[in-house]
């Protein structure tokens, strides 16, 4: 007993010290997490309020955090990948920044007209991601193409870049260039250029999560060391933009109070309506591309409509207290994934982190070198470049690549919104364009090459054979647009000119998923042209709705005229059925003789064949049971054990798949099923009589007992069910399953 809880003891220790270094793992991923991402959103901080909101930069911050807070936390409670760190979006803080630029409020009114502004984005998106969740409508928006989210990215990092520079003192006015090369100036921007690109080449070898937060405190140290040596005070230093100057000594929270609310000059912010849309827009692309990202990386399906709403809710949290929205962030989060600690409270963790300096106040951001934030944002920049435009040109086609470098160019030159509309349009040009070279017909064929699933007399099927290229098919696919409509209708018009001119002309829309209007109507001025040269149009297997387009569009008696069918089989079984008709008893006494002669080895062999059957029967007189079946009564269910042997002695009998098509036609002299029959063997097509017929059913038992009894019949009867089968094989290709070869030619 006692060694029984000793070991239970040690069980019980080692599952603590695993708990134990467990949790350890959640506080170290957390807590690096968020300072990483708290260096990198501090520097897009500093971007937006630069300029006339410069001396707001503390309370900004103080809004950022609250916002990074919130949607940190809410995500990571409500997503559903576990472990998700969030934080806003760098292409939504740029656009926070290009509104701050732009914003014409003045004075007093001008910062709480900006917390106006960046709630009044985080509500609006929040609404968006909450509707596209409430209606389940991630899937229409998680569609973006691949080309439009790589240059959407790519253009950020471009943005990026020119930012960093600019927050670093290289612009491109005047007044910059003229103290260009003073030394504080020139420390700031050539510290900040040597350390993105060296933290971005530095990551590129090494792959530490450390790499970012260790780098940054020791050259941070450094560059106060230098600053020391130089005998540079901080005023000097924050005079000369290498420090941050204009700090208020208030908290970084609250940064705003209600009686800001009626400073706030709404005419400002409903100027800035095109900009806050094009946010709106902005973070709901991050959204999509971001969260297809994690899946992708992560190799799990996540619910779009659940991780919409988590966004929304936090979203809608961040907007109360004046923060922006926020979004999972796809290398951090992978982080949790990658040192096995993806719980929701690593997220959690995070984010607090990120949101500490609300608490201990914005003292510790007097002393962050302004090199270092642009030199952080050079480096996203960098990378994100790297990834979505160069790396990339080797994964797309031309055409694609080419659609993301005018949107890298045009996100450079005019803006997010644009260079999506721009990408959107090239995307969807390209595809028609596409479209219209892949064509829309995947198969021709005739009635000499392909054959319905109707059994048809000799003499009808040396007519088929012979006249049967009188009967133009057409397999059609996909989906049918102005882009192939046209075209597919020029073709269809220009065969009626062949000679002889066709009698039927068969449209198979079995693969057509739809059509659009312009195809309608161009379907529309084809029939009209065949019904005028004579041509009878069969449609096989419609698309719903289609019938009654073309009942709308064409006159009465041109509609009537039209032929529909279930499938492509009864439509070919009616052309066929045309071409015998034409074959009348007036044609020339010449053409009835070279029919004759055409038939007469086909007679003799199924005539030959007829005569091995009667016989066959003859002697299996009293083995055998007589089955009757009326017309539409079922020989054989699909999935019924295959235990009986029926000859059809009269009468005929069709094969149906799954949908009820045709499969093939049994007449006298077939077997219902071409194989001996067994209780352990499933039939899986049914069999159902076309006409009143009759069989002659032998059971498992009578053959295994003809097969002891008469051993010479039973071969006899098992020749003969060899011979059919590979005679029914010869015979043809029927219509059902038919594939482009030799005889059917591809379109």
């Amino acid at each position: 007993m006692s060694e029984h809880s000793a070991g239970s003891g040690a069980s019980g220790g080692v599952l603590s010290a695993a708990r134990v270094k467990k949790a350890i793992t959640v506080v170290a991923v957390g807590l690096v997490s968020g300072v990483s991402l708290l260096i990198g959103e501090i520097a897009l901080a500093a971007l937006v309020f630069s300029g006339d909101l410069a001396p707001y930069l503390s309370q900004g911050i103080g809004l950022l955090l609250f916002g990074i807070l919130a949607g940190c936390v809410v995500i990571a409670l409500g997503s559903g990948f576990l472990g998700a760190v969030s934080a806003p979006a760098v292409p939504t803080m740029l656009m926070l920044g290009v509104i701050g630029a732009s914003l014409t409020a003045t004075g007093d009114a001008l910062f709480p007209t900006m917390v106006a502004i960046i709630a009044v984005c985080s509500l609006a998106t929040a609404a968006f991601a909450l509707l596209i969740s409430r209606f389940r409508l991630a899937n229409l928006v998680r569609f973006i193409p691949y080309p439009v989210s790589s240059g959407f990215v790519a253009g950020t990092g471009g943005i990026a870049c020119w930012l960093a520079l600019s927050l670093m003192g290289v612009r491109p006015e005047a007044e910059a260039l003229a103290v260009l090369f003073e030394p504080l100036v020139a420390a700031n921007w050539g510290i900040g250029i040597a350390y993105g690109f060296g933290l971005y080449f530095a990551t590129q070898r090494w792959n530490s999560f450390l790499l970012m937060p260790v780098s940054f405190i020791a050259v941070a140290a450094l560059c106060h060391l230098g600053l020391m040596a130089t005998g540079t005070s901080g005023a000097d230093a924050g005079a000369a933009g290498f420090l941050f100057a204009g700090l208020s000594d208030a908290n970084l929270w609250p940064p705003v109070t209600l009686d800001d609310a009626a400073r706030v000059d709404w005419t400002a912010v409903a100027a800035q309506i095109p900009n806050i849309l094009t946010l709106v827009l902005v973070t709901l692309l991050c959204v999509v591309i971001y969260t297809g990202g994690l899946e992708v990386a992560s190799n799990r399906e996540l619910d779009w409509n659940r991780e919409f709403r988590a966004i929304g809710l936090g979203s809608a949290l961040a907007g109360v207290g004046g923060g922006p929205p926020s979004c999972p962030v796809v290398p951090t989060s992978l982080r949790s994934l990658m040192f096995r600690v993806d719980l929701r409270s690593t997220g959690v963790i995070a984010g607090l982190v990120m949101a500490s300096p609300l608490l201990f106040g914005d003292a510790v951001f007097r002393l962050v070198p302004v090199p270092l934030m642009g030199g952080v944002l050079l480096f996203t920049g960098l990378a994100l470049i790297d990834q979505w435009l160069l790396k990339v040109r080797k994964r797309v086609p031309p055409v694609d690549y080419a659609v993301i470098v005018a949107m890298f160019v045009t996100i450079l030159v005019f803006g997010f919104f644009e260079a999506v509309a721009l990408g959107m349009s090239i995307v969807v040009i390209a595809f028609v364009v596409r479209m219209s070279r892949a064509g829309v017909i995947d198969a021709t064929f005739t009635a000499q090459e392909v054959h319905s699933n109707r059994a048809r007399p000799v003499p009808d099927r040396v007519i088929l054979r012979r006249d049967g290229f009188r009967v133009t098919g057409y397999r059609l696919k996909g989906y049918l647009f102005f882009g192939g409509g046209q075209p597919l209708a020029d073709r269809l018009k220009a065969a009626l000119d062949d000679e002889p001119r066709p009698l039927c002309m068969l449209l198979d829309f079995t693969a057509v998923t739809g059509l659009d209007f312009s195809s309608v109507n161009a379907m529309c001025r084809f029939i009209l042209a065949a019904q005028g040269a004579g041509t009878e149009v069969v449609i096989a297997a419609a698309p719903d709705g289609l019938g009654e387009e073309l009942r709308r569009n064409l006159s009465p008696p041109a509609y009537a005229a039209l032929v529909f069918a279930a499938d492509c089989d009864r439509a070919l079984e009616h052309c066929e059925d045309r071409v015998i008709a034409e074959h009348g008893p007036d044609d020339a006494p010449e053409s009835r003789s070279d029919l004759l002669a055409a038939a007469s080895a086909e007679l003799e062999q199924h005539l030959d064949r007829q005569v091995r059957f009667e016989d066959l029967v003859d002697r299996l007189e009293g083995w055998f049971e007589r089955r009757e079946y009326g017309a539409g009564a079922t020989l054989l269910a699909a999935g019924e054990a295959i235990g009986v042997l029926e000859l059809v002695t009269a009468g005929s009998a069709s094969v149906r798949d799954e949908a009820g098509a045709r499969v093939r036609t049994v007449g006298p002299g077939e077997a219902v099923v071409a194989r001996l029959p067994s209780n352990a063997e499933r039939a899986s097509a049914a069999v159902v009589a076309e006409a009143a017929c009759t069989t002659a059913a032998l059971s498992v038992a009578a053959v295994r007992l003809l097969e002891e009894s008469d051993r010479e019949l039973a071969l006899q009867l098992y020749r003969y069910l060899l011979d059919s089968t590979i005679l029914a094989g010869a015979s043809g290709a029927a219509v059902t399953g038919v594939k482009p070869n030799a005889s059917i030619r591809g379109g």
